[in-house]
């Protein structure tokens, strides 16, 4: 049985149809104008959604660079592709593009730009995508406004469909042709079809946008002048921000938990979940099998069993999720399930583990010393990777915590593998073959962040998860991934400990707002400020 997510106290989630509602008015006039100050915990090296599936960059490039399709609450919708389509053997996936849409440099947007972006980017370059366009061998243009994908293997439509929202931007091929792409100027001063234009980003403080006076939906859109995204670490600062209303919206758990609570009986603001069902994550614990000691399994076991996960939902969480059950989230319908192997709170059999894999207590009481790299995305997970020293301290296995930002923690873990253990968060995007199999399938080159890099490798899980990923029929896919499900709990490459979705805090001076299933992710054409 699927358990729901928990709450202490008033009810967050339950408040947060109500809330929410009040930024969703139909009854009212949408007003033209003014600017919109949102804030992020920490800010980015890389504009570029397509070298770069990161929230953060969705965050704020959403705006200003569209994907081919986008995910509404009634499913998927046309943005840069108007219809698409598949050949019976999955081997052809065939988009019709938008006509008549201008980059922000003037340029016609076309099949060149697509063909260019999903060869170059996609396929060798974007987490994630590179491994699912493994397979892409072409993407042909009968004509400017047709493009056609073709496969080695099949690719089964609804998982391009799922993929699209988050790793189908296409980038202007004019632009990055003849460049090295990584070094591209335009990565960071992106140039998109979006209803927002990139103006400035001024490192340490802000990124600018604003209105696209050209864009493609019509005149009417974007209601909004400007867009600007501030950087604030602090969480005490962001939360002042927001109660001075310099600040109009705070998402991804950008504030304190304690500030979420209080805010929510704020009659100023809307709180809640809504606007990130395809943006749920979880809670890791990530472990470099280049150690002997991690590589052993028995030392894994143990270390699950240390964590009581239950306390830091109640403490880190609030309440505010569940216990996770490997890679694959509840919310992945028919491709979830709850029976796998589970490793519940138990210290004596933590310590028992331990023995049995050979490291028995020293002198002081220490059996093993690990350096820990928590991330650096919030609060929660800088409390999560507290409570993993903590947590381990009680069998005996002593942790360095490594400090971090996020270029520290991105090199240190996914590049340079110095860490032993590390902790942050994974998303779920739709489907598992978008984002999630990449953490437990080897082969994504080295550095790719959020990926594969902790030295586990498994011919068996690699070969389940290709025959997944090339399944057409969906009854099929769903069992081979509740199998996959079930190997990464027995065999624990990566602990996904807790699933938890994501909160904001927004203004009620917004209107349209967290109106999609990745709306902080989306392009905000018709988001709106009231007046004061």
């Amino acid at each position: 049985m699927t358990m729901p997510f928990r709450l202490v106290g008033p009810a967050i989630v339950g408040a947060a149809s109500v809330l929410m509602a009040a930024g969703l008015s139909a009854q009212e006039e949408p007003r033209r104008g003014g600017t919109v100050v949102t804030l992020m915990s920490s800010e980015q090296r890389i504009l570029n959604p397509a070298l770069r599936a990161s929230t953060g960059v969705y965050n704020i490039t959403g705006k200003i660079v569209e994907p081919l399709i986008d995910k509404s609450y009634d499913g998927y919708v046309p943005v840069l592709a108007t219809d698409w389509s598949s050949s019976e053997d999955g081997l052809e996936i065939t988009f019709k593009l938008r006509e008549g849409v201008k980059w922000h440099d003037g340029e016609d947007f076309t099949c060149e730009d697509v063909s260019y972006t999903a060869m170059n980017m996609w396929k060798e370059l974007l987490n994630y995508s590179s491994t699912l366009q493994q397979n892409l061998e072409a993407v042909d243009c009968p004509d400017p406004h047709t493009a056609v994908f073709k496969y080695s293997k099949p690719m089964p439509l609804d998982l391009m469909l799922a993929a699209m929202p988050d790793l189908g931007h296409p980038m202007p091929k004019h632009l990055y042709e003849g460049t090295d792409i990584l070094k591209n100027e335009y990565n960071t001063a992106p140039v998109g079809t979006g209803p927002f234009k990139f103006v400035e980003y001024k490192r340490g403080q802000y990124v600018m946008m604003e209105r696209n006076d050209n864009y493609w939906r019509g005149e009417q859109y974007p209601y909004l002048d400007r867009i600007v995204v501030r950087f604030i670490k602090d969480k005490s600062a962001a939360a002042s921000a927001l109660e001075a209303g310099e600040v109009l919206e705070s998402s991804f758990n950008a504030i304190a938990m304690a500030d979420v609570e209080r805010l929510k009986d704020d009659p100023r603001f809307d709180v809640g979940t809504k606007g990130y069902e395809n943006n749920v994550a979880h809670s890791t614990i990530e472990f470099n099998h280049r150690n002997p000691a991690l590589a052993n399994l028995k030392v894994r076991q143990a270390i699950y069993h240390g964590l009581d996960i239950d306390y830091a939902i109640q403490t880190i969480m609030r309440g505010f999720a569940k216990p996770g059950r490997g890679p694959i989230p509840s919310t992945a319908g028919a491709n979830y399930t709850d029976d796998v192997p589970t490793y519940p709170y138990d210290v004596e059999k933590a310590k028992a583990l331990l023995d049995e894999a050979g490291y028995p207590e020293d002198e002081n009481g220490v059996r093993l010393r690990l350096r820990h790299r928590p991330a650096p995305w919030g609060e929660y997970t800088q409390l999560w990777g507290e409570y993993f020293a903590q947590a381990m301290k009680e069998i005996g296995i002593e942790v360095e915590l490594l400090t971090n930002d996020a270029p520290g923690f991105l090199s240190g873990v996914y590049r340079d593998h110095d860490f032993d253990t590390a902790n942050g968060w994974h998303q779920f995007r739709s489907d598992p073959a978008v984002s999630t199999t990449v953490w437990i399938r080897s082969g994504a080159p080295v550095g790719t962040p959020w990926s594969n890099q902790f030295g586990w490798q498994s011919d068996k899980m690699d070969e389940m998860i290709d025959a997944a990923a090339q399944e057409l029929d969906p009854e099929t896919r769903a069992q081979m991934y509740h199998d996959i499900q079930a190997m990464a709990m027995a065999e624990l490459p990566v602990i996904f400990a807790i699933e938890h979705p994501f909160i904001s805090a927004t203004s009620k001076r917004l209107r349209n707002h967290h109106n999609t299933p990745r709306w902080v992710s989306s392009s905000w054409y018709d988001l709106w400020l009231a007046e004061e």
